[in-house]
């Protein structure tokens, strides 16, 4: 039996979809939006209808009937931090995804998917949304209580990627460690430790490496200072950590291939800068490969900017050492979207239920009486299982420390 899905993506300035008999694409379109047609609405959540009725309208002009869909999958938007994996739109999903604590576009897919499901009277999910937290515990902890770390990155692309990568391999991805790393507007490098992201940078926040949009992780003191120089609204200063930092602010614009233009044409200002952006990634690269103790099957390259030989040359030459390196240049988030739908349909993967959950505050995991996810793996790592190794790499290496102090 052939399942046809219809996959959605909004984003900022556009919403993209596409209809697929399984794995084969029919259709695809990018429909462009206006400044003046989003200057319009308030928030995003006021966009809903207008969208919706743009990618009706769009499917009825092509011919496309949507009762003849098996599934619809939005892209996931910022909700509460889940596993990765696909999970039916329920009541809970629609709940975060209308009330979501951050503005963002992606937020849309999932409830124009589920508005169109209950129409044709099929099922609706997402898949992989940039919030997938599967974080190890002590990676969330920063140096002030009050700033945790959070896994914001873009997970439904790198773990396309990281699955393909499996495949290709003759391997599953649940037996791989990988570092993956997507270059896009916003650069997000990420340890996929056995089929589990267990560290990665948030490029949302402004964390990581720097991107043609977005500033990177900043020196905190001369950033404090900044905010209060009186120069800038809060505003500003956070269009300056996301929007307008990194390659536009030091050169005026966020597209690569203009910056190797100017290379060639000798600015050794941009050569400069964009060696300093390839930099930061592989820093970040480094610094995965101890998230996952040196123990690398392969360094993963994705992303628009991936398709640059020049910048994947450059990380090449600085973190060959780590891991082999693979590049898969471009993303299409469409097709994973559609993939992982089809998994569902076909019964190779079993859709998750996605459940609102309260923040598991770290300075009250010791009070017993509140649940909490967080005291419960750190319990296990206190009373290992019989059949865990007697001896740690830590412990091993302060046995021979203290031999050595004799």
């Amino acid at each position: 039996m052939a399942y046809k899905i219809l996959a959605i993506n909004p984003g900022s300035t556009s919403t993209k979809i596409a209809v697929y008999t399984d794995d084969h694409p029919d259709f695809t379109l990018s429909i462009d939006h206006a400044p003046e047609d989003l200057a319009q609405f308030a928030s995003v959540v006021e966009q809903y209808n207008w969208r919706k009725d743009l990618i009706e309208t769009a499917l009825a002009d092509n011919g496309i009937n949507i009762r003849d869909f098996s599934a619809i999958i939005g892209r996931g938007g910022i909700v509460s931090p889940i596993e990765s994996g696909v999970y039916e739109v329920n009541d809970d999903l629609v709940y975060d995804l209308q009330r979501a604590r951050m503005q963002h576009a992606s937020n849309l897919g999932g409830l124009i998917a589920r508005d169109i499901a209950d129409e044709i009277g099929v099922k609706a999910y997402i898949a992989d949304p940039v919030v997938v937290d599967e974080m190890m515990p002590y990676a969330r902890i920063s140096g002030l209580p009050e700033l945790p770390r959070e896994s914001v990155f873009h997970a439904l692309n790198q773990k396309a990627v990281a699955r393909l990568f499996a495949k290709e391999n003759g391997k599953n991805y649940e037996d791989l460690n990988l570092i993956v790393c997507h270059m896009g507007g916003g650069c997000t490098v990420s340890a996929h430790r056995r089929g589990r992201v267990v560290d990665t940078t948030n490029a949302l926040d402004g964390c990581g490496p720097f991107s043609p949009e977005r500033s990177g992780s900043l020196p905190p003191g001369p950033l404090i200072h900044l905010c209060f120089s009186g120069k800038y609204t809060e505003e500003e200063l956070i269009k300056k950590v996301h929007g307008a930092g990194g390659l536009v602010a030091h050169l005026g614009t966020t597209s690569v291939p203009e910056v190797l233009d100017r290379i060639q044409n000798h600015d050794l200002h941009a050569m400069l800068v964009l060696r300093a952006m390839c930099y930061t990634i592989c820093k970040e690269i480094g610094s995965m490969a101890v998230a996952m103790k040196g123990d690398v099957d392969a360094i993963l390259l994705t992303g628009g900017i991936a398709h640059s030989k020049r910048v994947t040359d450059f990380i090449a030459d600085h973190v060959a050492y780590i891991a082999p390196i693979y590049v898969y240049p471009g993303e299409n988030e469409l097709r994973a979207l559609a993939g992982n739908a089809l998994a569902v349909l076909r019964g190779e993967r079993i859709p998750k239920e996605y459940k609102r959950e309260a923040y598991d505050d770290p300075s009250q995991i010791n009070n017993v009486e509140r649940p909490s996810k967080l005291r419960d793996a750190l319990l296990g790592i206190i009373n290992p299982q019989a059949n865990a190794k007697p001896l740690s790499a830590i412990r091993q290496y302060l046995r021979k420390w203290s031999k050595t102090r004799k």
